[in-house]
C-alpha cells in the first residue's frame, strides 16, 4: 500500500513568501539558492516576488533542497 503525501493549494503570492522565509531558515541568498537550483538569480527574484510562476520541475527541486537544507534545522 503506498502512502500519498497531501498537496496543499498555495495562492500565487503566498508561494513567493513561502519561498523567500524557507530560502532564509536555510540561510541561502538568492544567488546561492539560484545556483543549487540550476536558475538565474533574476529567476528566484521574481518568483519571490510574484512576477513568475515557478514550473513543476523547479516546485520538486525547491523542496528536495529546503528538505536537505532542514534536515538538523528546526523549522
Amino acid at each position: 500500500m503506498t502512502i500519498k503525501k497531501p498537496r496543499i493549494v498555495i495562492e500565487q503570492p503566498e508561494i513567493g513568501n513561502l519561498i523567500r522565509e524557507l530560502r532564509l531558515l536555510a540561510g541561502l541568498t538568492q544567488e546561492q539558492f539560484a545556483a543549487q537550483l540550476g536558475v538565474t538569480y533574476p529567476t528566484i527574484n521574481r518568483w519571490e516576488n510574484g512576477r513568475a510562476k515557478r514550473s513543476p520541475l523547479a516546485m520538486h527541486r525547491i523542496e528536495a533542497i529546503l528538505m536537505v537544507g532542514s534536515a538538523g534545522a528546526e523549522i
